[in-house]
């Protein structure tokens, strides 16, 4: 099951996606939905207003999530691009709603920044309330994956140890179209970053070097993780920092995320 958050008429609303169509469902967005109990079975059932996929304005697939988790440094091949060795713990970070935006909408080049990167990603999305998980629990509490690129401005990123500053700029990271369940979600994915139709980033999800379980293993046993978190769970190599000279994001670049089975992103970058 595709489920969607869409902006109809000023207001979001859920939906699921049916073939060529999304059929609106009885809950403003698809965080909004996760936080009910049978959600899966509402989500299958129910439907209202019908629209096609191909005129949809997406908003964020979750719009204000409670957490947002990312993981960096979690792709062999981009460890290695960056120099680095192999990580015994995932490496944390923290992104804050305000960064999000649809799968169509506008990418914001900061204005005090001259070095706006891009990072393709799998994200998890949780569908139920956990703590200290194990494996089993942890599988059973992913809702499904998205798509998210982690946009990041690499002068701010760098100016200190702490990542956060560079991470989480307003309106700069794309997040959706869909939530793809579990159950029909491919975890050897390809994932590609595309630039003015350039690829930059390819690699498969299961280069992972901490897979989604894990993730939501580790996690929950720092703090509880609940319907509507999101892990972004790293990014592959291929980033512009690591180029030899780098390349970053430029007025009008137009940036494509992709998950193969999952969805794709296509975001036009425009200056703050």
């Amino acid at each position: 099951m595709k489920l969607a958050t869409l902006r109809v008429g000023g207001v979001t609303t859920a939906a699921r996606v049916d073939g060529g169509h999304a059929v609106e469902l009885p809950a403003p967005d698809v965080g909004t939905l996760l936080r009910r109990h049978d959600w899966r079975a509402e989500a299958a059932a129910t439907g209202g207003a019908r629209h096609e996929l191909s005129g949809v304005d997406y908003a964020p697939v979750v719009p204000e999530p409670g957490k947002i988790v990312c993981v960096g440094l979690n792709y062999r091949n981009h460890i290695l691009e960056m120099g680095r060795e192999l990580p015994e713990y995932p490496t944390l970070f923290a992104k804050y709603p305000e960064a999000l935006i649809g799968a169509r909408d506008p990418v914001v080049l900061p204005a005090a920044s001259g070095a706006v990167d891009w990072e393709a990603e799998l994200a998890i999305v949780v569908g139920e309330r956990v703590r200290h998980a194990g494996t089993a629990a942890a599988e059973r509490a992913i809702a499904g994956y998205s798509v998210l690129n982690d946009v990041t401005a690499r002068d701010f990123q760098y100016r200190t140890k702490q990542w956060l500053q560079g991470k989480t700029f307003e309106a700069t990271t794309p997040f959706g179209p869909h939530l793809v369940t579990t159950d029909e979600a491919d975890l050897d994915a390809e994932i590609t970053t595309e630039v003015d139709g350039e690829v930059m980033q390819r690699s498969t999800v299961a280069d992972l070097v901490f897979g989604p379980a894990e993730l939501v293993s580790y996690i929950s046993g720092i703090l509880p993780l609940n319907p509507g978190d999101v892990i972004a769970s790293g990014t592959p190599g291929g980033v512009g920092h690591a180029r030899t000279p780098a390349r970053y994001l430029t007025e009008g670049s137009t940036l494509v995320t992709r998950v193969a089975g999952i969805g794709e992103l296509v975001n036009v970058a425009r200056a703050e």
